[in-house]
């Protein structure tokens, strides 16, 4: 994993990303060099250049598009949608960065044909190998301490069966009474930790025991490894980089004190409200006429309101009004006792369910992120009733509320539609991951996943 932007990235994706890059760049050099008629000189110092951008722009955006990112046990029929996706974003685009680029002379027609049909190919491939194993170029060795149940966790997170980058070499048992719930044949006999770094090549020793105190784990030993050039990782280190979440049962107020990120300054809030402002008003105006046949469909089928207002908790627990189209008939709630809205609602209406399929209901939103209450990308704001509750039972939850909501999420695209506490608790692991390392590449991260899952259907409610 390499962190890129206060993000972590799989290495393997990275090296994948790279090797695309390169063989597109290769691959339109060597259709100028074929297709262009002999008698017009090449102007390699335009070409190369040029060459090298569109490659870069259109691997760079099917990586964002989520075309790289493995899912584990994905159909062949989410397989198909994510790489038609890709196809049917990439070429409109790649005809627009042909018309950018200086190479009116130089490119002919057959010549971005041909282009466009190998980067189909390229990607056609790509998606279809990414169904299979991937695997880095250079596979780190890694050594578990511990061999209880978070011990087996990580082994599973490492050695998913898409996502064999590393080589775990052996689980290294620890004083005390814990329980051995992983491989035996995989135990190492117990002995100086840094001995077993040295005489096994460990290039990375992962912390998986939770009680440290009382001898059971040296720190002198995992100074000496990191001395030694060896990577240490502790259990909420190790879930932040593997599943890009803050796990809540390896996390401690100390760790959030005293740990890397959380930062709110001033920089990042400005940087984050022009982003707000400029992408808002762009996606308001395209999306203007949607909301205008929205609005007429809700009105033919149940009438007046359009809209729908609630109250939600914002930034600093401040409450304010969201504004969405109403999706569900206007006696949701006749009872006046709140309530999850679940994935199967029958109190959804026919027009309420298709808009919520592709989250047209909360393009009202763009206003609220244009007035300030609400960002394009943060944690979802929920009901106060709802706060109240979450926030005595699931530990932290209240630390999600130091950024602004937003209309859409790091949890939403990494987490399916849910309606209860558990799912609460699972989510508010990936907004405490969006709060710890939000930035303005990661939020345009998550606005191209959110694309990716509307129209893929991966997760939506």
């Amino acid at each position: 994993m390499l962190k890129v932007f206060s993000h972590y990235l799989p290495t393997h994706t990275l090296q994948q990303v790279l090797f695309d890059a390169l063989t597109l760049f290769a691959v339109v050099l060597a259709a100028v060099a074929v297709l262009v008629t002999p008698t017009s000189a090449v102007d390699w110092a335009i070409c190369i250049p040029s060459a090298l951008t569109f490659a870069a722009s259109m691997i760079a955006l099917n990586a964002a598009m989520g075309l790289y990112r493995p899912v584990y046990q994905r159909s062949h029929r989410q397989t198909f949608a994510r790489v038609a996706l890709s196809l049917t974003v990439s070429v409109p685009v790649a005809y627009l960065v042909f018309g950018l680029l200086p190479w009116s002379e130089i490119a002919p027609h057959s010549l971005q044909l041909s282009v466009l049909l190998l980067l189909c190919s390229l990607l056609l491939v790509r998606g279809l190998v990414n169904q299979r194993q991937a695997s880095a170029l250079f596979v780190p060795r890694v050594l578990i301490v511990g061999t209880g149940r978070d011990a087996r966790m990580v082994q599973q997170d490492l050695v998913r069966p898409l996502q064999r980058s590393v080589e775990v070499v052996g689980f290294l048992p620890v004083g005390g009474n814990e329980r051995v719930e992983v491989e035996q044949h995989a135990v190492l006999p117990p002995g100086s930790l840094l001995e077993v770094v040295r005489n096994l090549r460990v290039d990375e020793v992962i912390v998986a025991v939770r009680e440290r105190r009382g001898g059971v784990l040296s720190l002198r030993e995992l100074l000496d490894c990191k001395l030694l050039g060896t990577r240490i990782l502790d259990l909420s280190t190790f879930f932040e980089r593997v599943q890009g979440q803050v796990r809540l049962d390896s996390l401690r107020a100390s760790w959030l004190i005293y740990g890397d990120g959380f930062r709110q300054g001033w920089t990042r809030t400005f940087v984050k409200r022009c982003f707000d402002l400029v992408v808002g008003t762009a996606l308001l105006l395209v999306a203007l006429p949607i909301m205008v046949l929205t609005a007429l469909l809700i009105l033919l089928e149940d009438g007046a309101p359009i809209f729908y207002s609630q109250e939600r908790v914002g930034r600093g627990g401040k409450p304010f009004r969201v504004i969405k189209f109403r999706s569900m008939r206007r006696d949701a709630e006749k009872d006046g006792k709140p309530r999850w809205a679940t994935s199967n609602d029958d109190r959804v209406t026919r027009v309420g369910r298709f808009i919520r399929k592709l989250r047209i209901d909360e393009l009202p939103q763009l206003f609220n992120v244009l007035k300030g209450d609400m960002s394009l990308v943060g944690p979802r704001p929920e009901r106060p009733y709802f706060v109240d509750q979450l926030t005595q039972q699931i530990p932290f939850y209240a630390v999600r509320h130091c950024v602004k909501p937003g209309v859409t999420g790091w949890a939403q695209v990494r987490y399916q539609y849910g309606a209860s506490v558990d799912d609460a608790a699972e989510k508010l692991q990936y907004d405490l991951y969006y709060v710890k390392n939000h930035s303005l590449i990661l939020d345009t991260l998550v606005l191209f996943e959110t694309v990716r899952v509307v129209l893929t259907g991966e997760g939506a409610h």
